[in-house]
C-alpha cells in the first residue's frame, strides 16, 4: 500500500503564502496522480489541485492564478497558495491515486487557519 505524510500548515496571515508538502512511501510505483483537497468547517471536502505523473494539472477555480502544485519527484507533491484569504481556512489533505480506481490514499490532514 501507500502512505502519505503531510507537513506545513498552521496559522497564516491574510495575504500571506501557504506552503504544504507531502511525501509518499510504500508502493509508490502505483501512484499516477498526487494532489491536495481541503475541507472547510461545515463544508464538503473539495479539490484544490492535482497533478499526474505526466504533468497534467488541475486547479479549483477558487485558487486559480494564486496556486502552484509541483512534483519534484514521483513520491512527493507540494502546494503553494499566495494571497491567502480567510476562506482558505480548512484542513488540507494530501491525496494519491493510481488513475484506475484501485488505489486512493489520503493523508491525515493538516489544519490551515488564515487570520486577519
Amino acid at each position: 500500500q501507500v502512505q502519505l505524510v503531510e507537513s506545513g500548515g498552521g496559522l497564516v496571515q491574510t495575504g500571506g503564502t501557504l506552503r504544504l508538502s507531502c511525501a509518499a512511501s510504500g508502493m509508490i510505483s502505483k501512484i499516477n496522480a498526487m494532489g491536495w483537497y481541503r475541507q472547510a468547517p461545515g463544508k464538503e471536502r473539495e479539490l484544490v489541485a492535482v497533478m499526474t505523473n505526466g504533468g497534467v494539472e488541475n486547479y479549483a477555480d477558487s485558487v486559480k492564478g494564486r496556486c502552484l502544485i509541483s512534483r519534484d519527484r514521483a513520491d512527493t507533491v507540494s502546494l503553494r497558495i499566495n494571497s491567502l484569504k480567510p476562506e482558505d481556512t480548512a484542513v488540507y489533505y494530501c491525496y494519491a491515486d493510481d488513475g484506475w480506481g484501485y488505489l486512493e490514499v489520503w493523508g491525515q490532514g493538516t489544519r490551515v487557519t488564515v487570520f486577519s
